[in-house]
């Protein structure tokens, strides 16, 4: 059975594969996967340590997937993840220097995708935000189908 070209599934997975494809050569010349940039991206823009879950709900991963990813990640040096100070419930993630110093290295990696979209700024933006867009209406979909059913 072929696979319908109007399904905006699989449209959406194949460019999924396809921009990690991409993304591969560089992450791999700084001994990165693709969910470990992903944290990391996250956490060079935040003000400060990031809680775990914090860190889940940006990234929509669930803690049974996201705690060997942090584990590897600290193994690694990149990371450190203490309990807090003031709830120790919560687990904070913090970048160490070579977290930090790994921000540097990957700072050409933005501008490599961009340039392999082979979209102009202006049409990068708004092919982003409509995905952004069609992400949230999904979940919010998602989430009141489960609340119908449950």
């Amino acid at each position: 059975m072929a696979i319908s070209s109007d399904m905006i599934c699989f449209a959406l997975y194949s460019s999924t594969q396809a921009i990690q494809k991409v993304y591969r050569p560089l992450l791999d010349e700084l001994g990165l996967t693709y969910p470990q940039y992903l944290v990391l991206t996250v956490l060079w823009d935040a003000d400060g340590p990031t809680t775990v879950g914090a860190l889940g709900d940006t990234l929509y991963l669930e803690s049974n997937t996201l705690t060997p990813l942090l584990q590897r990640m600290e193994r690694a040096r990149l990371i450190e993840r203490r309990r807090s100070e003031t709830d120790e419930r919560r687990v904070e993630i913090r970048l160490t220097d070579a977290g930090s110093v790994m921000q540097e290295k990957a700072s050409k990696i933005p501008e490599c995708i961009k340039t392999s979209t082979g979209l102009s700024d202006r049409k990068l933006t708004e092919l982003t935000n409509e995905v952004r867009a069609l992400a949230k209406t999904l979940r919010r979909a998602s989430k009141s189908d489960s609340e119908t059913r449950g």
